[in-house]
């Protein structure tokens, strides 16, 4: 194979789990979010006309995480939302009929985000090693880059209907399941040592990535990167895994020594 091809190959996602080869492969943010939204969304709104309804979803899901952060998603009413985006309530109702259809429309975007990423990983035949670190780097890029999406999605949980609580709860179970699947398929293929509980460590490894949106500030008074959180994560998953590099199909001589910087800098 030609070198400059092997070359891109190997500085594309996911190859390269860096957060720019991530941001090259995947835009989650400006009008192609919108546009995501848009296509999530449009079945449940009166307006058709895309490029109206891209200005106006911005404006309406954007005050609501500022209006859910400021006073909760609770206590935020509809006519807060209309002062707050200067739409009126006539034409707030043609994008969203109610607040549960707001809460929904936010989960169901954050899920159809995780399933696009998560399924193309699945068509990249990644071993074991490569699929989990991938899996950990894209969960944290996405969660960073969406993050009021995520932020929502946690703490607002608690305030929302019987229906969208469930939808909540089995969309981190997916990526629970996600994980012990990868953890499982590694021990069969003797990368990975069975010595614990792979359900649990799933659960656990899931609060890590969580931890990321949710305590922002900690990580900047630590002054600890994204790059540095998913190779932390990445090392401490492996470690319980009793990683096993003997049968890995594949080379990274830095990683050894990256993950152990990064236990000495935690």
């Amino acid at each position: 194979m030609d070198n400059n091809v092997v070359e891109t190959i190997t500085s594309a996602w996911p190859q390269d789990t860096s957060i720019d080869a991530f941001r090259r492969t995947w835009t989650l943010e400006g009008e192609p979010l919108w546009q995501r939204v848009f296509a999530v969304h449009h079945e449940r709104m009166q307006i058709k006309n895309g490029r109206t309804a891209l200005r106006n979803l911005q404006k309406i899901f954007t005050c609501t995480f500022r209006l859910a952060n400021s006073q909760g998603f609770h206590s935020m009413s509809l006519r807060d939302l209309s002062r707050e985006t200067q739409i009126s309530m006539g034409g707030l109702y043609a994008y969203i009929g109610s607040k549960s259809d707001l809460a929904s429309a936010i989960e169901a975007v954050v899920r159809q985000t995780i399933d696009d990423v998560m399924s193309d990983l699945e068509q990249h035949q990644l071993d074991p090693y490569q699929r989990l670190k991938a899996v950990i780097c894209a969960d944290l890029y996405m969660n960073d880059i969406m993050h009021p999406w995520y932020y929502f999605c946690f703490i607002e949980a608690k305030g929302l209907d019987k229906a969208q609580r469930e939808a909540a709860t089995q969309m981190e179970l997916k990526f629970d399941q996600r994980l012990e699947e990868i953890f499982r398929e590694g021990i069969r293929a003797g990368v990975f040592r069975d010595d614990g509980n792979p359900t649990l460590l799933a659960a656990s490894t899931t609060a890590m990535l969580q931890q990321w949106y949710l305590k922002r500030w900690k990580f900047q008074h630590l002054k600890v990167g994204i790059a540095d959180y998913a190779d932390f994560v990445f090392g401490h998953v492996l470690s319980s895994l009793n990683y096993q590099p003997e049968h890995a199909t594949h080379t990274e001589p830095e990683t050894a020594d990256a993950q152990v910087n990064l236990r000495s800098r935690a």
